[in-house]
């Protein structure tokens, strides 16, 4: 992985600095720990660094507490750094569902905004607990490059590696459907992917397309979830919400 801090931050930083794109990184605490040079290029390039636990541990194998723990953890390391608190929150292992039954109320307790851990809408929309509401921004299935690009015996990912055209047909095809909706379009690029040379040059075209089409806000994640509470509390726009939880325990037939 020593790959992800040493080329792909600087390479994809270095291409949307052309175009003067806002990002939001996800990073684990011990990644920021050990690799700050990465981290100060992502902050000189002003962009947003966000809550991604400390390792890529699964939520769901740990207690509440220690799932607090790790939470407090990462909040202390991006605080040193950013000298900011982070704001918003994806969990360390996506495709195994790492949302635990404790993890939003945790989130809403220690005073995150948004969440961008699950897939339940094509926009943004509101997590309700007991204890308060988060902004849920969804990710999509199909706009990582993990699905097109990962095949990683050590990982066990065994997928074909698609060519970053099909790629990009596909994140096109998914913007398009959001323009034409006024909708929202997310993708998810992981530095050891898409920080490779073909992969990271196909996505230029994909901004130039995107910049010439208009009527497009780029935005960081904290800038759209602030978006979201902002035409709530002036009524413009009422999302869907989800009361959270659906089941306090096993269902059955």
């Amino acid at each position: 992985m020593r790959y992800d801090p040493e080329v792909g931050v600087p390479r994809i930083l270095d291409l949307f600095k052309r175009y003067n794109i806002p990002l939001t990184f996800f990073v684990p605490g011990w990644t920021i720990q050990h690799y700050p040079a990465a981290v100060d290029l992502i902050l000189q390039n002003s962009h947003e660094i966000e809550h991604h636990g400390y390792l890529h541990h699964d939520n769901n194998s740990m207690s509440r507490q220690e799932e607090l723990d790790i939470l407090c953890r990462g909040i202390d390391i991006i605080e040193k750094v950013t000298g900011r608190r982070p704001m918003g929150y994806r969990t360390p292992i996506i495709s195994s569902n790492g949302v635990s039954r404790h993890t939003i109320g945790l989130l809403v307790e220690l005073g995150f905004i948004f969440d961008s851990s699950l897939h339940g809408d094509d926009i943004p929309y509101l997590l309700q607990t007991s204890g308060g509401r988060l902004v849920e921004i969804p990710c999509i299935h199909g706009l990582s490059d993990w699905y097109h690009y990962m095949n990683w015996r050590d990982f066990n990912y065994h997928a074909p590696v698609s060519a970053p055209a099909r790629a990009g047909e596909v994140f096109k095809a998914e913007f398009d459907a959001a323009w034409e909706h006024r909708g929202m379009w997310m993708c998810v690029w992981h530095p050891p992917v898409s920080g490779r040379l073909a992969r990271c040059a196909a996505i230029e075209p994909l901004l130039r397309y995107m910049i010439s089409k208009g009527d497009v806000w780029f935005a960081s994640m904290s800038q759209i979830a602030r978006h979201v509470n902002s035409v709530i509390e002036n009524g413009t726009w009422t999302p869907r919400v989800d009361n959270l939880p659906f089941h306090a325990s096993p269902t059955t037939p």
